[in-house]
Parts: structure tokens; C-alpha cells; sequence
């Protein structure tokens, strides 16, 4: 039986859909009218349903996927003019990038098992949220891109860089980013970004394949597996810099460039 979960008064929940189904969380991004953008409520809904998550041991699987065309065209960058307009110090737009920082960190250490059932269009921190996930589920018609540095910005977002290249291995992972080049599912899956690919109509039932076996394995034993991969990974990103992303974002935004900043990334 799947029961829609009823936000709590103090935080409801404005850019995310979250039902409860037994042991397995189902959370659905909810795209404005506009487009499927990773906007300051995704990320503080996100942020307080992973936090939430400490008092749930009892969910075992956290399903990720999005109601939207496309699973994530990025950032919205409307926020972050609006947040420099606000506040030309950059205070404002370092603190959205945290936030965009402590919900990778949360996603990556959660006890759950977390996946990422994608489709459509994965982009820019749309694809560094995404990373942050156990597994990695895409459709065949998912088209991915890192357009960072395309728009003017270095790819700072979440602590994403370092993820991405244990992910996808440095060399491919640095062509992307420069190139800033749109790839397929079937190159996601070779670099390792996906870790299944299936026509649209059967992606459910690729993802479903995980989620049945997972439920049935010890929770202490899935936990401990969790917390031993998030150690070694994070021991492969020794020089990790993820903590100076907001600054880095902030810094370039505050440059006055004579080229009108993109929508989204």
C-alpha cells in the first residue's frame, strides 16, 4: 500500500511530491509551469526530508525521479541574479550554494539506499545531484550535459566535481566539462554515470529490480556498506575542495561580464 506522506506543519513541502511505500520513500520533483529547474525550495525540501530521514530507520530505499519532461535542466539561474540583486556582497548567493552542498552531503551519507530514476534532459546540477546517488537508473532517451563553463562559470556545485570524476574517471569527466559536449545514455552507462538504461515504458521495472532485493537485505549490513563506500570515495577526493564552491560560484557571479548569465546550468 502506498501512502502519500503528509508534510509536517512546520515544513511543508513545496517542490517535491513523497509517498511512503513500506520501506521505500518515492520522491518526485514537482516542476513549476516553467520547466524542471533545482530551485531554493527543491533544495530546502530536499535538505529537510534527508534530515527527517535520522528518525526514519525504517525506510530502506529513497527513490528520486522527477514529474517534469526532464528529470533536471539545473540550477536556476533567475534565483541567482535575484539573489545578487537582493544582496550585491554575495552573501545570499553563497548560502544558496550551501545549501546545494549540504543536500549532496546528506544524499551521499543517508542510511538509505538511494536512486536516481532519470529521463529526459540531466543538467549541469541536475547530473551532480544525480551522481551523489547509489544507483543510477536512466531512459534511453536521457540526454545529459555539464554547460558550466559554456555560461561563464566553473562547475561548482554541491562538491560535485570530485564525485563526478570517482564516478566517471578524470579524462572523460574533464573533456565534458570543457567541451561542455551533450552525451547520451549509452555513454553514461560506459563512463559508469548510469548504471542501467532502459527503454522509457520498462525504466520502472529496471528500477523496481533493485528495490526488491535491497528491502529484503539486512539494514545494519546496507548501512555499514553505505558508510564504507562514502568513506573510501571520499578518501579518493583527499584534495576535495567542495567546501570553496560557494565562494568560487559566488566570486564569478559578482563579475561584471558583459554576456547575459543563462537560465540554468
Amino acid at each position: 500500500m502506498t501512502d502519500t506522506v503528509t508534510a509536517s506543519p512546520h515544513f511543508p513541502y513545496k517542490a517535491l511530491h513523497v509517498e511512503h511505500d513500506g520501506p521505500v520513500l518515492r520522491v518526485r520533483f514537482t516542476p513549476t509551469a516553467q520547466d524542471s529547474t533545482l530551485t531554493v525550495a527543491a533544495l530546502d525540501d530536499l535538505a529537510a526530508l534527508l534530515h527527517g530521514l535520522h528518525d526514519r530507520p525504517d525506510i530502506r530505499v529513497l527513490l528520486l525521479s522527477s514529474d517534469g519532461e526532464d528529470f533536471c535542466l539545473g540550477a536556476d539561474r533567475g534565483e541567482y541574479r535575484a539573489a545578487l540583486a537582493e544582496d550585491p556582497t554575495g552573501a545570499a548567493m553563497r548560502r544558496i550554494a550551501d545549501k546545494a552542498h549540504r543536500v549532496c552531503d546528506a544524499l551521499e551519507t543517508t542510511h538509505a539506499v538511494t536512486i536516481a530514476r532519470m529521463h529526459g534532459k540531466v543538467i549541469g546540477a541536475g547530473l551532480a545531484l544525480a551522481s551523489f546517488c547509489d544507483l543510477r537508473a536512466g531512459a534511453d532517451d536521457c540526454r545529459f550535459r555539464m554547460p558550466e563553463i559554456g555560461i561563464g562559470l566553473p562547475p561548482a556545485w554541491g562538491g560535485a566535481m570530485g564525485r563526478l570524476i570517482v564516478e566517471g574517471g578524470a579524462a572523460r569527466i574533464r573533456e565534458l566539462m570543457l567541451t561542455c559536449e551533450t552525451f547520451d545514455a549509452v555513454t553514461a552507462h560506459r563512463l559508469g554515470l548510469l548504471h542501467k538504461v532502459a527503454p522509457l515504458g520498462e525504466l520502472d521495472a529496471a528500477v523496481t529490480a533493485w528495490v526488491r532485493p535491497l528491502i529484503r537485505r539486512s539494514p545494519e549490513a546496507l548501512t555499514l556498506t553505505k558508510r564504507m563506500f562514502a568513506g573510501y570515495s571520499r578518501a579518493n577526493r583527499t584534495a576535495d575542495v567542495a567546501l570553496l564552491d560557494a565562494h568560487l560560484l559566488t566570486a564569478q557571479l559578482t563579475v561584471p561580464r558583459p554576456q547575459r548569465v543563462a537560465e540554468h546550468s
